[in-house]
């Protein structure tokens, strides 16, 4: 006769409680590093990395192998203006922080092109080095909450290259500023990505005077461009044969699309020109990306870009810290109303693909237009493969 044993069901659901000698352990320690490094990839911004140093030894030296790494920037410290005199000595004291002053990084907006344009050729500029060389200058700061020279709100600031600067692998980086350079209007569109080895490679700009989101909306009583009244008695019809009307060169539109186009050139040499000290420490970079909050410009580099920095140094501007930009050939398409698959309506779309004039053979062809038709998000990169169907005009433009 055989007999059954009797076993608790509890036992069966609920895992033995772990031996005393247990208890102290730490799971975490247990972890292979390239676990803990594959997560703190994914964490990738700067600030988070910063704060998981902190939390042991053993994390303090994986962070430094970080692969990914993003950079938000906080602001833009001017480091000439002078705090303006007190009795008080923490008014004193104040003064005497170099990074009390914060600077916003806002350039002119276009109500007044040319006023706006002189604003960005003027002598002051943004620096990633804050206090770096003399003159007049700004620098890209990123906040944190650790011992050192605070501003009056209790955050220390250092720059993206002195925050990097503890990295020894970085393969991806993403730096991003606060907010685009380019002002504009209420309503206005205009966005750019500019490819630099040691120089421009490519450029890609889209604006428009405005964007509706309804698709029924008409086209304003002011012409299709928005500057002046249309001669056309049938104003509500879109010319849709591709060609630019005549209005376009006589209203202003024509001078708005030369703000636009030298401005984002400006603006994306100008950060290249402030790249390069990251550029040079860090050698092991794949791929960097200098963005902005706005989603206004993008400036990205690859690789074999990165290192043909390293190898010929770039040409700077003599006027200015940015990048010289070369002699460019370009092509502009327009559309005076453009209504994209979702209902978006861009009046005065226009798209500006950009190359240097001298490219080697091996490059990237102005008639392969893959480059700047998927330069964009959607949905503005629908509006560019939409553009580039209709007909081409050919501009040239020294270098400056």
């Amino acid at each position: 006769m055989s007999t059954h044993r009797y076993t608790d069901p509890t036992a069966r659901i609920h895992p033995e409680p772990e031996p005393l000698s247990d208890l102290g352990i730490d799971h975490v320690d247990r972890l292979p590093d390239s676990l803990l490094l594959l997560v703190f990839n994914k964490i990738g911004d700067v600030k988070a990395l910063g704060r998981c140093c902190v939390v042991s030894r053993r994390f303090h030296s994986l962070v430094p192998q970080v692969e990914n790494v993003v950079v938000r920037v906080d602001c833009v410290i001017s480091d000439d203006d002078t705090s303006s005199s007190s009795s008080s000595a923490s008014s004193s004291d104040k003064s005497r922080n170099p990074f009390s002053n914060i600077l916003r990084f806002v350039f002119g907006g276009f109500v007044k092109p040319l006023q706006a344009l002189g604003q960005l050729l003027g002598p002051r500029r943004t620096q990633l080095i804050a206090g770096g060389g003399g003159g007049s200058s700004s620098g890209l700061c990123v906040g944190s909450e650790d011992d050192g020279e605070m501003d009056q709100g209790g955050v220390t600031h250092h720059s993206p290259t002195q925050v990097l600067k503890n990295f020894n692998e970085i393969r991806f980086l993403r730096i991003e500023l606060p907010n685009g350079e380019l002002g504009t209007d209420d309503g206005v569109l205009l966005k750019w990505r500019a490819d630099f080895g040691s120089t421009l490679d490519n450029c890609v700009i889209l604006g428009a005077v405005s964007v509706l989101h309804n698709a029924s909306s008409k086209i304003s009583d002011n012409g299709f461009d928005g500057f002046c009244a249309s001669n056309n008695n049938n104003a509500g019809v879109v010319d849709d044969n591709g060609s630019i009307p005549e209005s376009f060169y006589t209203n202003g539109g024509l001078k708005l699309r030369v703000v636009w186009t030298i401005s984002s050139l400006i603006a994306a040499s100008a950060r290249h020109y402030l790249l390069q000290p990251i550029i040079a420490e860090h050698k092991t970079l794949d791929s960097l990306v200098l963005t902005d909050a706005d989603g206004q410009g993008l400036l990205c580099m690859n690789r074999e870009q990165l290192e043909e920095l390293r190898v010929k140094p770039l040409s700077a501007s003599s006027a200015s810290k940015r990048t010289l930009v070369p002699a460019l050939n370009m092509r502009l398409w327009y559309a005076p109303h453009l209504e994209l698959p979702d209902g978006v309506v861009l009046k005065g779309a226009t798209l500006v693909a950009i190359r240097p004039s001298e490219h080697s053979a091996t490059k990237k062809d102005m008639s392969d237009g893959s480059w700047f038709s998927t330069a964009f998000e959607e949905p503005y990169g629908t509006a560019a493969k939409m553009l580039v169907k209709r007909r081409t005009y050919c501009l040239e433009m020294n270098s400056f």
